[in-house]
């Protein structure tokens, strides 16, 4: 069964099984943020761009990050 049909079911109020969990929202990030990430470290959000990817200086080196930014926190 694909992920699809599943997520297009309908759920009754009285079903013992449970609806599946929501996704979290996306994180925002604004220029000037600082993050750290699993890999890369500490860093400072430096352009956000409209598709949802965003560049961090993570020096010496930049890196464009696309969402959902899973490895990535903002402090």
């Amino acid at each position: 069964m694909n992920s699809h049909s599943v997520r297009n079911r309908r759920y009754l109020p009285s079903s013992p099984f449970k609806p599946p969990p929501e996704d979290p929202p996306v994180e925002q990030y604004e220029v000037g943020d600082l993050v750290t990430h699993d890999k890369w470290g500490l860093g400072r959000v430096t352009v956000v761009e409209r598709d949802a990817s965003i560049v961090v200086d993570f020096s010496p080196r930049k890196v464009r990050i696309a969402s959902p930014f899973a490895r990535m926190t903002k402090l």
